[in-house]
């Protein structure tokens, strides 16, 4: 089986409010919407925001919450990530924990979207990232 991920699905309870988080906080542009469900083409995989209630039917299964995981949004430079978290905090996102450097090295801080699922901003200097946006494994 190849090792890749296709699509990750964010349940949302309104659609409108994280279209804004993301269109205008991060500022990603969507390549499909619907009334109920929004996708983001990302650098290598899909992002789709959909509205809960339907994600659960999809699924046949009650959602459970969205604390045991986060997600990662890397920059290239230290000095973004407070800016970023700064905007999508503007934009409805809720600071989970401020910008510092963690013990292994780099900068980061997280912050939840208004639907609570966790983001971690980001900068790594043995990451490095393609102009395209992707992020490989540089550390040896």
């Amino acid at each position: 089986m190849q090792q890749q991920i296709s699509c990750v699905t964010l349940g949302v309870f309104d659609l409108a409010r994280s279209r804004r988080f993301y269109v205008d906080g991060f500022g990603w542009k969507p390549v499909f919407e619907q009334p109920d469900i929004i996708f983001y083409q990302m650098n290598g995989l899909m992002l789709g925001t959909w509205l809960a209630k339907e994600l659960e039917a999809d699924m046949q299964r009650t959602a459970t919450g969205a604390s045991a995981f986060s997600l990662a949004h890397n920059v290239a430079a230290r000095e973004e990530v407070q800016s970023v978290i700064d905007r999508l905090a503007k934009l409805g996102g809720r600071l989970l924990r401020p910008a510092d450097a963690p013990p292994h090295g780099g900068f980061r801080g997280y912050i939840a979207d208004p639907d609570g699922h966790a983001w971690e901003i980001a900068w790594n200097p043995g990451w490095p990232i393609s102009p395209e946006g992707y992020v490989t494994w540089g550390l040896t």
